[in-house]
C-alpha cells in the first residue's frame, strides 16, 4: 500500500553538521565553534571546522539529493552566518549562501524546509546570557525576520526550533552541550520560558511578513518516552501519563515543551513553579501558542513499559539482546506508529517525521559501494510502523530520513555515521550508499516498495 498522493519524501541536515567554513566570507563564531575546541568537549577532539565541506560543495550535494529523487531537504541555518553579532549587522554573504542553496535546490525540483535553528548559537550572544537573557526572544524574531525577507519569496515550509528537549536538557540544565550551564531545574526554567516565546514571535513574523504563504511547525524529539508493551488499558494509561504528565521535572519530557505550543499552557504539575520562576508567564502565552500547521517530531527509539510481579508499572531498557544502531539506541519502529497516533489525539494536527535513521558501522567495499542493509531494513521497518499509523486515522504529511550524509555527530564526532551518502571526511568524496538507492525507489513507488 502506498502512502497519500500528497505525501513529502526528504531529507535532513543541519548547518554546523554539514556546512564547515567558520571563518569564511564574514561568518560569526557559534557556541558550537568555541565548545568544541574544549579539551575533552567532543570524541577525538573533532569539530565542525570542515565538516562535510557543504558551503563549497552544496552544488556536487543537491545533484546526488536530485539523483536520490527527494522531493523535499530539510536544512539549517547557521543563524552567526547570517549575523555574526547575531544581531544588527547582516553579512550579505551569508546570505547569499542560503539564497543559492535554495535556488539550486528548486531548479532540481526540490522543495527546501527550512529549520531556523539547529543549536548553533551566536556566540556573541551567548557571552550576553543566551537564551537566559530576557532580549533573546527578540533577538531570534529579529534574525527570523532577515531570513524571511531573504528567502520567503521562493521558501513556504518553516520549522523554528529543533530538538528543543536535547540543545537545552544538554546545554542547560546540564554540560554535555554548549553553553554547559548545569542550571538545577527552577533555575533553568526562565530560559526555557525564553525559548518558546522566541518560538512564538518567530511565528508571529514568518506569518505576518512571509511573501508566499508560510507552512509552519517546530521539531521536538521523542526523547525518554516509552511505548506500552502490552495490550491492557492499565499499561497504555501508564505509558500516556509518563509520556505527557509525570515528567514533571524533567527537561526532555515532551509535554513541557509541546503542551504551551499546542495547548497554550504549561503540564499542571509545573505551573506552580512555572509561578514562581516566571512571574506572570501567563501574559506570554497566546504568543506562545501561535497557531502552527504541522506537528513534526524526530524519532529515532524509546524504551517501553515493564510490567512487574506485583502488578505494577516500570519504564526501561528493551533488554538484553536487542537489536541497536552504532549509537547503541534500540531499534523500536513501532514507536514511529505509536508517538505518531498519541501527538495526532493531542495536538491535533498533522504529522511529520523531520528526522529518523541510524548510525551504521559503514565503509566503502572493495567493489567502490558502501552496503548497508541494516540501514535499508531500519528504513523499512519505521516506514511500516509510520503507515500503521496512517491506517488509524492520522494525518501524515511526510517523512524525512537523517541524515543526507555523514556528518559531525556533536560530541561523538565523526566516530557515528549516519548518512545515507557516505562522505570520506579526508577527500570529501561522497558515495551513495545502497540505501540510498533503496531510498530513491521507496519515493519512485510513494512508499509502496516498503510498505505492500
Amino acid at each position: 500500500m502506498s502512502f497519500e498522493k500528497e505525501f513529502v519524501w526528504g531529507a535532513s541536515s543541519s548547518s554546523y553538521q554539514i556546512e564547515g567554513a567558520v571563518n569564511t566570507d564574514g561568518k560569526g563564531p557559534s557556541d558550537w565553534d568555541v565548545f568544541t575546541k574544549r579539551d575533552g568537549a567532543v570524541v577525538g577532539k573533532d569539530n565542525g571546522d570542515v565538516a562535510c565541506d557543504h558551503y563549497h560543495r552544496y552544488v556536487e550535494d543537491v545533484q546526488l539529493m536530485k539523483e536520490i529523487g527527494l522531493q523535499a531537504y530539510r536544512f539549517s541555518i547557521c543563524w552567526p552566518r547570517v549575523l555574526p553579532e547575531g544581531i544588527g549587522r547582516v553579512n550579505p554573504k551569508g546570505l547569499d549562501f542560503y539564497s543559492q542553496l535554495v535556488d539550486e535546490l528548486l531548479a532540481a525540483n526540490i522543495d527546501p524546509w527550512i529549520t531556523l535553528f539547529h543549536w548553533d548559537y551566536p556566540y556573541a550572544l551567548e557571552q550576553q546570557g543566551g537564551w537566559q537573557n530576557p532580549d533573546s526572544p527578540k533577538w531570534f524574531a529579529d534574525y527570523t525576520s532577515v531570513m524571511v525577507d531573504a528567502l520567503s519569496d521562493r521558501v513556504s515550509k518553516w520549522i523554528t526550533l529543533n530538538e528543543t528537549q536535547v540543545f537545552f536538557g544538554f546545554g542547560y540544565n546540564q554540560t554535555v552541550f554548549p553553553p554547559a550551564l548545569g542550571l538545577p531545574w527552577k533555575q533553568a526554567l526562565p530560559a526555557m520560558h525564553n525559548v518558546l516565546l522566541a518560538h512564538g514571535l518567530s511565528t508571529q513574523v514568518i506569518r505576518s511578513k512571509a511573501k508566499t504563504k508560510p507552512t509552519i511547525g517546530v521539531a521536538p524529539a521523542v526523547t525518554r518516552g516509552c511505548i506500552p508493551y502490552g495490550d491492557s488499558p492499565e499499561e497504555k494509561e501508564f505509558a500516556r501519563k509518563w509520556n505527557f504528565s509525570e515528567q514533571k521535572k524533567d527537561f526532555f519530557g515532551t509535554s513541557i515543551w509541546s503542551d504551551p505550543v499546542f495547548l497554550g499552557e504549561y503540564p499542571k504539575e509545573m505551573r506552580a513553579d512555572m509561578e514562581e520562576a516566571v512571574p506572570g508567564y501567563k501574559k506570554d502565552m497566546k504568543i506562545i501558542s501561535e497557531p502552527l500547521d504541522f506537528f513534526a517530531y524526530n524519532f529515532y527509539n524509546a524504551e517501553k513499559v515493564h510490567t512487574e510481579k506485583d502488578g505494577s508499572f516500570s519504564v526501561g531498557d528493551y533488554g538484553t539482546g536487542w537489536p541497536r544502531t552504532q549509537m547503541e539506541w534500540p531499534v523500536t519502529p513501532e514507536g514511529l506508529s505509536y508517538f505518531s497516533q498519541i501527538f495526532y489525539d493531542r495536538y491535533k494536527k498533522p504529522i511529520v517525521i523531520t528526522e529518523s535513521g541510524m548510525a551504521c558501522h559503514d565503509w566503502v567495499s572493495e567493489d567502490g559501494k558502501v552496503h548497508d542493509p541494516q540501514r535499508i531494513d531500519y528504513i523499512s521497518q519505521y516506514l511500516k510502523a509510520y503507515q500503521k499509523a496512517n491506517n488509524a486515522g492520522v494525518d501524515m504529511l511526510g517523512y524525512f530520513t537523517w541524515s543526507i550524509m555523514d556528518n559531525f555527530e556533536w560530541t561523538f564526532g565523526y566516530a557515528k555515521r549516519f548518512g545515507m551518502i557516505h562522505v570520506d571526511f579526508e577527500t570529501q568524496k561522497r558515495t551513495l550508499k545502497d540505501s540510498a538507492y533503496f531510498y530513491r525507489d521507496v519515493i519512485r513507488s510513494n512508499g509502496e516498495l516498503c510498505c505492500s
